[in-house]
């Protein structure tokens, strides 16, 4: 037995102390003893040599409950401190951190209105500038086509005159009156060679470029893509996905295989050789959106296709940007362009995005090209699609997937 303090003998009391609690079960005697392996109090007999606490390591109890009540006493000073510094934070820092959280709110309110009215400012002046523009398009193409009334009123003027003339000559002339005026026929004959036939002219068109602004783009594409006003549930249709690429159950994520499946049952719809898809959605008319992760891909295409886009082959007219029925921004590895119709556009990108959004106006006939994450627009291609138009997926690289 191990004891700390005196060993008591086999009939040893608890010595002077309190007076008697309760008593040992077994032994009937009193709980004088503490035994620290067991931590419970026992009686002498239990700590003695012949006891159940023999060998464990054993104090006397009024020895443990001095030691508790000292520990009772630290812990108190330890609370009372604490709670000395709960009061003081309550009292001294949580008021000049509202104070602090009140005047920061005030400068962010202010920041976010001085901001949001320089935006608003500088959209102001842009849409001025662009009406400005329109109106300026709108007067020089309405005086080109004034300036040609006058000029073909003119001609048709003199043509008639011409007509008059030599219609005269032709019934009131006899033989050698009108040889007589062999010139003057060959003269009117040439004033009216001299004047020629109306010829289509981009001076009497509408020039919509006018109204193409690099920040109005930039603004634009951001708040539509910041909405998503205009999309649909993009998925990818299965019937079309190449043999080389595997289609996620939820028809979001294409992943490139190296090996061609033959899983696949072959249809009209299924591209064969590029490792090509197209979405399940088609597009004719109004504006829309959508959004596709691209970071673990360095080869991959993204855009819109005909749905006359040819299936079947290795030829230029089923590859993505090589034919006219596609409009693709690719990469591969760190060249990065915009291809349509076999013109190859290179973009001077320094990274990859991470996300690429597409934007389809086709009331406007615009396809744009966006980051996300830095508000950039990659790329804007303005021309006529016809449709209906798909959106269309190639990745010759790990995956791409459809966020929303």
């Amino acid at each position: 037995m191990s004891a700390e303090g005196a060993e008591p003998g086999p009939g040893a009391g608890p010595g002077p102390g309190p007076e008697p609690g309760p008593l040992c079960p077994e032994h009937g005697q009193a709980l004088s003893w503490f035994c620290r392996s067991e931590r419970r109090p026992v009686c002498a007999a239990c700590a003695g040599l012949g006891g159940r606490c023999r060998g464990h390591r054993i104090r006397r109890a009024e020895e443990r409950a001095e030691e508790l009540r000292n520990k009772i006493v630290d812990q108190c000073e330890r609370l009372q401190l604490q709670s000395a510094a709960i009061t003081k934070y309550v009292a001294d820092v949580l008021p000049g951190k509202n104070q602090r959280a009140v005047s920061m709110a005030s400068a962010a309110r202010e920041l976010v209105i001085q901001r949001l009215s320089l935006v608003r400012s500088l959209c102001e002046s842009e849409e001025q500038r662009l009406l400005e523009q329109v109106h300026g398009e709108e007067e020089r193409a309405h005086q080109s086509i004034l300036t040609q009334r006058v000029h073909w009123a003119e001609a048709l003027q003199k043509l008639d005159t011409i007509r008059t003339s030599l219609v005269g000559m032709l019934t009131h002339l006899d033989d050698l009156q009108l040889i007589q005026k062999e010139q003057e026929i060959f003269e009117r004959t040439e004033e009216a060679e001299g004047i020629l036939d109306p010829q289509e002219s981009e001076m009497l068109n509408f020039n919509e470029k006018c109204t193409r602004s690099p920040l109005l783009t930039q603004l634009w594409a951001t708040a539509v893509l910041g909405s998503l006003s205009g999309t649909e549930d993009i998925r990818i249709d299965e019937r079309t996905v190449s043999p080389f690429l595997q289609l996620s159950d939820d028809r979001k994520t294409l992943t490139f295989s190296t090996k061609k499946s033959k899983a696949c049952a072959d249809g009209p719809e299924r591209f064969d050789h590029w490792p090509n898809a197209l979405a399940a959605t088609a597009f004719q008319n109004g504006l829309h959106a959508w959004m596709v992760n691209v970071q673990n891909s360095c080869a991959y295409k993204v855009g819109v296709a005909s749905g006359h886009l040819p299936r079947k082959g290795s030829g230029s007219d089923c590859r993505l940007g090589h034919n006219a029925f596609s409009w693709v921004f690719s990469r591969y590895d760190q060249e990065f362009r915009f291809s349509h119709n076999g013109q190859h556009e290179p973009l001077g990108l320094l990274r990859g995005p991470a996300q690429l959004g597409v934007l389809l106006d086709l009331q406007a006939q615009e396809l744009l090209f966006y980051e996300p994450a830095s508000g950039t627009v990659l790329y804007t291609h303005h021309g006529s699609f016809p449709g209906p138009l798909f959106p269309v997926f190639a990745v010759a690289d790990q995956t791409i997937s459809i966020v929303r």
